[in-house]
């Protein structure tokens, strides 16, 4: 503990050379005063002496060392009590000199670490309410799948309430649903769903691997996503009814007015017009035909059937229905794919390229195969998206063109990901946009029949 201000310092040097002065003196003093009374005997007096001033200098000596020795001991065992997670401990040394500042410095760390444990304690209590009390299931599973700490949600959802913690996930997998066990056994991440009918509930499990105390652990969250996609669900569905709605009545209100400007013009005897009108009426039900097929398209798409593809005689299949231009030369080796699914990808997106405004001798098509990849990308020279557009460029139904159904990009994500791949969206130095499909590589031999 400090000292007072006002107390008198003695250093430690100062103490101990005043004590050895002190016993020089009284042994000078001794000797003289044996001089006096045993004259011509000089070996006699300073055998006398020592025998006199050693017990005295070894006794105070060892008085001031043991109480030194007493606080290094003490010093030593608050130390360990520290390492123990024990800051409770503190000391006291009634001189004011070096070894109180010790002391001190020691004491005022104990106070820093017994606060620090304090906080750390309540972040461990805030910790472990927030997850506790937390929706999302969480398993902490050690190497060897014995479970060390499960949360409020977790026991719920796979023990009825009851405590996890030392029991293997194995064990308790066995009694859980089928569609987690089976989800548990892919080892990864991803979206599965249990019960059947109004019992039906979608979850989705996380998993991250780390190492805790040098032993290897993983974390497994399981997040009901039920209500959350129903509320998806019901948005996209009301976009849905607003634009098939808007379609329709875009649709049905002018053939509704032609076909009773046609009958009135039949009734006059006036046929002249009929043909224009007839002709009118088959364009808006041919566009109203095929926006309703490309809906259909999107709900019904089937599983791709791969099988080798030639590049050119698929691009110039596809340089028939859409003028584009052919960047490089295409890879020498086929390609694996649905070739009627990417031809109608890539339609959609040279579509997008033209009607972006972008002349057809600056809509370009690149092919390219690097690092386990196929890389088809379509570029062109129109404005480009802005960061809102191109954060929802590829959510279906999102279009800002004012006749547009927000289909065409959400298709080609469709197709893109039904081949295990993805799509890319990024605008292009000096204008434009290129779209990229990201398809892994495959060869003859992967093609599952």
């Amino acid at each position: 503990m400090p000292m007072r201000p006002n107390a008198l310092r003695l250093s430690l040097l100062t103490r101990w050379t005043a004590l050895i002065v002190t016993l020089l003196v009284l042994g000078m003093g001794i000797a003289l005063l044996l001089a006096h009374f045993l004259p011509g005997q000089p070996w006699l007096v300073l055998g006398l002496s020592l025998l006199c001033i050693l017990p005295i200098a070894i006794i105070t000596i060892r008085a001031q060392l043991q109480a030194m020795l007493s606080l290094f001991r003490a010093l030593s065992g608050t130390v360990a009590s520290y390492q123990d997670g024990d800051f409770a401990f503190s000391l006291r040394w009634p001189q004011n000199d070096e070894l109180a500042d010790l002391v001190a410095t020691h004491n005022a760390l104990g106070d820093v670490l017994r606060k620090q444990r304090l906080d750390l304690v309540q972040r461990e209590l805030l910790l472990d309410t927030m997850v506790q009390n937390t929706p999302v299931a969480m398993l902490l599973v050690a190497d060897g799948s014995a479970i060390v700490y499960a949360n409020l949600a977790a026991r719920q959802l796979l023990h009825q309430g009851r405590r996890l913690e030392g029991q293997r996930l194995a064990d308790i997998v066995q009694q859980a649903a089928p569609a987690l066990a089976e989800a548990l056994a892919r080892a990864s991440d991803g979206l599965f769903t249990s019960g059947e009918g109004e019992q039906e509930e979608v979850y989705h499990l996380a998993r991250r691997s780390f190492s805790l105390n040098g032993r290897q652990h993983e974390l497994l969250l399981l997040r009901q996503l039920t209500l959350e996609l129903r509320r998806q669900e019901v948005q996209t569905w009301k976009k849905v009814i607003r634009v098939i709605s808007h379609e329709l009545n875009n649709s049905l209100a002018p053939l509704a007015s032609l076909a009773h400007s046609g009958a009135e013009l039949v009734r006059r005897g006036q046929t002249e017009r009929l043909p224009q009108i007839l002709a009118t009426i088959e364009e808006r039900t041919r566009h109203l035909e095929s926006f309703i097929l490309g809906y259909a398209r999107f709900a019904k798409l089937p599983a791709p059937r791969l099988a080798a593809c030639e590049w050119q005689p698929f691009l110039d299949s596809l340089a028939s229905q859409a003028p584009f231009t052919l960047d490089g030369q295409p890879p020498a080796q086929a390609a694996v794919f649905d070739a009627a699914q990417m031809q109608q990808a890539l339609l959609n997106l040279l579509k997008n390229a033209r009607e972006s405004g972008s002349r057809e001798t600056h809509i370009g098509l690149h092919v390219s195969q690097a690092q386990g990849q196929l890389r088809i990308e379509v570029r062109d020279r129109g404005p480009g998206m802005s960061g809102a557009v191109l954060e929802n460029a590829l959510v279906p139904f999102y279009s800002t063109k004012r006749s547009g159904t927000g289909l065409g990009l959400a298709l080609a994500r469709e197709i893109a990901e039904a081949h295990g791949g993805r799509i890319t969206l990024a605008n292009r130095e000096g204008g434009g946009l290129a779209v990229t499909l990201i398809l892994p590589l495959l060869d003859r031999n992967e093609i599952r029949v």
